[in-house]
């Protein structure tokens, strides 16, 4: 039974080996060579100004989550549009709770200004 595997574990043996023999090349081969300037940061070709641990807008993220979300949902939607007719009226009834509990959410981070660039 174990002999069905010996295959995948020759395979198996000699990619590690393969990706082993890489890195021990690739670190005799080439070496380390410091320079003052490799450690400075580089932005654009300009001098970086300020801390780069600076506070960043949790408001990136909010909207990145409601994309993704209502991507979601549309993928969801368009699905369900092309199965319409299979599904009947149980489909319509469950698309129209998943668009109302959808719809709440909206409403939800609409009045908690979720939605306001501004803030």
């Amino acid at each position: 039974m174990l002999a069905e595997y010996a295959p995948l574990l020759a395979w198996l043996v000699l990619v590690m080996a393969f990706v082993g023999g890489l890195l021990a090349l690739t670190a005799w081969i080439g070496r380390a060579r410091p320079a003052p300037g490799k450690a400075e940061t580089y932005e654009c070709g300009m001098q970086p100004m300020g801390d780069a641990r600076g506070r960043f807008s949790v408001h990136y993220y909010l909207v990145a989550v409601l994309f993704i979300l209502f991507d979601v949902e549309a993928l969801f939607l368009v699905l369900w549009a092309l199965r319409a007719r299979e599904l009947g009226m149980s489909g319509l009834i469950e698309v129209g709770l998943f668009l109302a509990v959808l719809a709440v959410g909206w409403l939800h981070i609409w009045r908690r200004g979720g939605l306001e660039w501004d803030r």
